[in-house]
């Protein structure tokens, strides 16, 4: 039975690992290429602590230094981290959320029995991940000619294996205690994002002794792919990842499983209290679910409270961690080539206003809400037939296109709720931080393309959805367009060749006018929003014309 829950678990996650493993291999080598055709050197004038921190070697030169830094070190890391926590927090709760946890119990296995197979299981995909993206790392460069001297690419895929594990078994052991997938992935992820900020951006105002505090210190702070190994660190890392297996180890053999569907929503407590029945029963409807975007919003409120809850904790965090900042790194952020900006929508790092958009809007907040609103697209429609919930629905008297609009409706709802969390947060933190430069009208105009930038993705999400009725697609596609679109808008700038087709990224449309500093952009509010309806559209007849899924 060892071998059946291990076989199911590799079969079921290894795809998703090997596509991750070669989209980064892909953009590493799509970015030597690139930068090819760039002069690097400006570079390597900037001072060694800069380009630490943005892993790229003070002692090294040209394209090779440059793109594995900033594809593995940045992006490769968050998506092999982000992979291994959602297989974390699926392996026990995801089960119990599914209702087959039971099942599995069924056979002569014990929980633990299916706890260390699931473990198993994500250990060996994460090192097949490390162990190709190792080996394309090297070939691209063999490939292109790019010399890796001074680079130390074993070094950096191991130090992302020991990383990854670390999230992957903190999202296990919280799921093994509490049996919530949304808690167990939603809690891992804000550590993985704040800690991140914290290990790159508290070192800079002398609270290094802060940052030391959070668990990515010790997989950026030595710069493995300048520097190599920091055993150290790496042990760090996997004594606390021994200890967090462990400890879900004993959670989960400690406390009553949960059955699919027993959950007590925010709208069933309001419902059942005698001060609020009435309001509810009206926000919810009938039992025929004439509200579906009400059961859409209970469904994913959990996943709207992390989201929101890290953008406003970000938007009150980094105003005032601005104004610690010592001047002379202030200065050295103001004279960073447009080549480099230009990663981050050409803002100036160097003002309060471009310091707050690279730091929470450039990163933190498209990731937020892209989780948010893919999670909602893909769940909309695939979700329910995969749940095989589709039928109950369309029993009513309802048609196909009413459940596609209401799902779109509740997506809505919360993306505007997200944008408006992020607004009073970041106003907050500018007011804090006595950011005079900061105006309202930046912020507000932000919030507002930042909520209709993550509406696009949400659509994609939910066409895929419409158009496949499997949810895992309708993730990893939408995942794959979201990198696609970053890597045009921070890419393409930096050739000549490619710099015009950077319009079609919608990252650019977002954030291509520096809304922060200059306010509203109305196309490209216009772009995003119309973007969003045609997909929304695209979504009725998809959904219309295809067989569902039994």
């Amino acid at each position: 039975m060892f071998a059946n829950v291990f076989t199911k678990a590799t079969r079921d996650n290894l795809p998703a690992g090997l596509f991750g493993a070669l989209a980064l291999a892909f953009f590493l080598f799509f970015a030597m290429w690139v930068y090819r055709d760039v002069d690097t050197s400006f570079y390597f004038d900037l001072p060694a602590g800069i380009l630490e921190l943005v892993g790229i070697n003070p002692e090294g030169e040209g394209t090779g230094a440059i793109a594995f830094g900033s594809i593995y070190n940045l992006m490769g890391a968050f998506t092999i981290a982000g992979l291994a926590l959602s297989w974390g927090a699926s392996s026990i709760a995801g089960e119990e959320r599914d209702g087959t946890l039971g099942f599995l119990l069924g056979n002569p296995v014990s929980r633990r029995g299916v706890l260390v197979s699931k473990t198993v299981s994500m250990v060996l995909i994460v090192a097949l991940m490390s162990l190709n993206l190792w080996g394309l790392g090297i070939a691209s460069a063999a490939v292109l000619d790019v010399s890796t001297d001074g680079l130390f690419v074993g070094a950096i895929t191991f130090a992302m294996f020991v990383n990854s594990l670390f999230y992957g078994f903190l999202a296990l052991a919280i799921g093994a205690w509490v049996g919530r997938r949304s808690v167990a992935s939603g809690a891992t992820a804000g550590l993985m994002i704040v800690g991140y900020l914290a290990a790159n951006l508290l070192p800079l105002a002398d609270l290094e002794w802060l940052a030391r505090l959070f668990p990515w210190y010790y997989f950026s702070s030595s710069a493995p792919i300048n520097n190599g190994l920091d055993w150290a660190h790496v042990g760090i890392l996997i004594g606390l990842s021994v200890a967090l297996f462990i400890g879900a180890y004993v959670g989960v053999q400690r406390r009553d499983l949960r059955e699919k569907g027993t959950d007590v929503t925010l709208l069933d407590r309001l419902r059942s209290h005698p001060s609020t029945e009435k309001l509810i029963e009206r926000l919810a409807g009938s039992a025929r679910v004439s509200r579906i975007s009400t059961k859409t919003l209970s469904e994913h409120q959990g996943l709207f409270t992390v989201t929101s809850a890290i953008m406003f904790y970000m938007g009150v965090l980094i105003p005032p961690l601005y104004s610690l900042i010592p001047e002379d790194f202030v200065e050295i952020f103001a004279s960073f080539p447009d080549a480099l900006v230009a990663m981050i929508g050409g803002v100036d790092m160097g003002t309060p206003t471009g310091f707050l958009t690279g730091e929470v809007f450039a990163l933190v907040g498209p990731i937020a809400i892209i989780v948010l609103c893919a999670s909602i697209g893909a769940r909309a429609l695939a979700g329910e037939e995969e749940s095989r919930t589709m039928g109950l629905l369309l029993s009513n008297p309802i048609t196909r296109g009413h459940v596609v609009r209401e799902k779109a409706v509740a997506m809505v709802g919360y993306a505007f709720g997200f944008g408006l969390v992020t607004f009073f947060g970041t106003w907050l933190g500018v007011w804090l931080g006595g950011l005079d430069d900061v105006g309202v009208g930046g912020i507000a105009a932000i919030s507002v393309l930042l909520t209709l930038f993550g509406l696009v993705f949400g659509g994609v999400a939910l066409a895929i959805s419409a158009a496949t009725g499997r949810r895992t697609w309708a993730t990893m596609g939408t995942t794959g367009v979201a990198i696609v679109a970053w890597f045009i808008f921070s890419f393409f700038p930096l050739s000549e060749t490619f710099e015009s087709l950077t319009v079609l990224s919608p990252f650019d449309w977002y954030l291509g006018s520096d809304p922060l500093l200059n306010g509203m952009d109305w196309m490209g509010a216009a772009l995003l929003g119309g973007a969003f309806l045609g997909l929304v559209a695209a979504s009725l007849a998809l959904f219309s014309k295809r067989d569902l899924r039994g």
